[in-house]
């Protein structure tokens, strides 16, 4: 078995500006959404932290986090 890859700490020292930490993103139930491969879509249930169940039209998909390619209208 592998082991996870180690994050990279920043040092104060260093000539390199530190990299930036995006924020969650939160959703909650009845949040229109668009997703670059599904399309458009709302919300219908919520596991905390760990994925979001989304109605688009055609089907319902679990997202998981940290949802790249989703965003909320």
């Amino acid at each position: 078995m592998t082991k996870p890859a180690a994050v990279k700490r920043h040092l104060p020292t260093s000539p390199f500006k530190a990299p930036v930490v995006q924020p969650l993103k939160q959703f909650d139930v009845g949040d229109r959404v668009t997703h670059d491969v599904y399309g458009l879509g709302r919300v219908i249930g919520i596991e905390d932290g760990i994925a979001v169940l989304v109605d688009f039209a055609s089907a319902q998909e679990r997202i998981m986090s940290p949802y790249a390619k989703m965003s909320k209208l």
